[in-house]
């Protein structure tokens, strides 16, 4: 969804615990949070309807993406969130919510997720509500859990401070200064007593974490790695006299394992630009000015085990990456009409044992 809307450079990712010892596996920096749990109504009188009824329906996950990604800055954007970033600025949380039910392109992108069973649950859940107002207080607070459905809070740091921004709710709220760059543990007691209010066993709520994607510095990690083994190749070229023993790749002469890269891969956004840009590493300067072979053979060497490493991590994300478009083109496509046409078809279909009537009548005789 994220991409849908123009943003890049973020990474979303599930946070298992808030132990400290976890999260310190998250990438970094970690730009925000997203709560997931089942809602339940409070005091009516204290909810700002900007989230659920008055956005998008069902749009809180957008919404909570949007708090976040829209109060994160360095990263971009993508035009058409820039407009609306810049038109909502001085409005109130009310009209924000307002603008963003307004908003056709944040629809068209969050009712892209929807299938057709989506939209008669959004409509039977509209006529629930309607019903349910029809009722007595009592009645309703009996329904409560049946009906009660799943709510979206971000959690972000902004300047100094931690706020919690609920799309119920209606204002922001500060959590705290941040005193430390683990801005998170201000956000902790929070989650917390809310996870606090289900019984043990239930598992009625989850945490997504908005993160930088590793890939924005992997490759060019992997850039200035290229660079200093061309350029450690192009050195010992014109100081070898015998180069017997070493292997050769392309334009290149050196000692470097099979496989390793020399040039620019388009499959993961390395041009020849971003190498051309990328800085020879420090630590293979004496290399470069050493006239001994074997010193120049080292470094190739390290870098190429370097490099097996760097390839390791971009292979991870390249595929964690695809898996997501996967499960959301999986989640784009609707299976009901599939299921109904497999559903008629096996109900045409006779049961071995189970005839007509009359056969079972016959056999009953036998």
């Amino acid at each position: 969804m994220l991409r849908d809307f123009g943003v890049k450079g973020i990474k979303v990712q599930e946070v298992v615990s808030l132990d400290d010892e976890l999260l310190a596996f998250l990438p970094q920096p970690v730009y925000g949070l997203v709560f997931l749990f089942k809602w339940r109504e409070e005091d009516p009188d204290k909810l700002e309807q900007s989230c659920p009824e008055g956005t998008t329906s069902n749009a809180c996950a957008s919404v909570a993406l949007l708090n976040i990604v829209n109060n994160t800055p360095n990263i971009e954007l993508g035009e058409p969130l820039k407009q609306f970033k810049s038109f909502t600025k001085e409005l109130s949380p009310a009209l924000r919510g307002d603008a963003i039910s307004n908003f056709t392109f944040v629809k068209e992108v969050h009712n892209s997720f929807a299938r057709n069973m989506d939209m008669l649950n959004a409509d039977l859940h509209m006529k629930n509500e309607v019903t349910a107002k029809k009722q007595s207080k009592k009645s309703k607070s009996a329904n409560a859990d049946e009906d009660a459905g799943f709510h979206f809070i971000a959690y972000v740091p902004v300047e100094d401070h931690v706020w919690k921004l609920d799309g119920l709710e209606r204002q922001p709220q500060r959590l705290g200064s941040i005193k430390s760059e683990n801005w998170i543990r201000n956000a902790k007691p929070d989650i917390e007593a809310r996870m606090a209010e289900y019984e043990e066993g239930q598992i009625e709520f989850a945490i997504l974490s908005l993160v930088k994607d590793p890939l924005l510095e992997l490759v060019p990690a992997l850039a200035e790695n290229v660079k200093g083994l061309q350029a450690l190749a192009s050195h010992l070229k014109s100081i070898s006299t015998d180069t017997k023993n070493c292997a050769s790749l392309g334009d290149q002469q050196g000692c470097v394992v099979t496989n390793t890269l020399m040039g620019p891969d388009l499959n993961i956004g390395l041009t020849s630009d971003v190498i051309e840009q990328a800085k020879v590493a420090s630590s293979i300067e004496s290399a470069l000015h050493s006239h001994e072979v074997s010193d120049v053979i080292a470094s190739q060497e390290e870098l190429c085990i370097a490099q097996a490493r760097l390839w390791t991590s971009v292979r991870d994300e390249c595929e964690a990456q695809r898996l997501d478009v996967e499960k959301a083109n999986a989640r784009r496509h609707d299976y009901g009409p599939l299921a109904i046409k497999l559903a008629q078809i096996l109900a045409r279909r006779p049961i071995d044992g189970y005839g007509t009537p009359k056969s079972r009548s016959k056999k009953q005789k036998r």
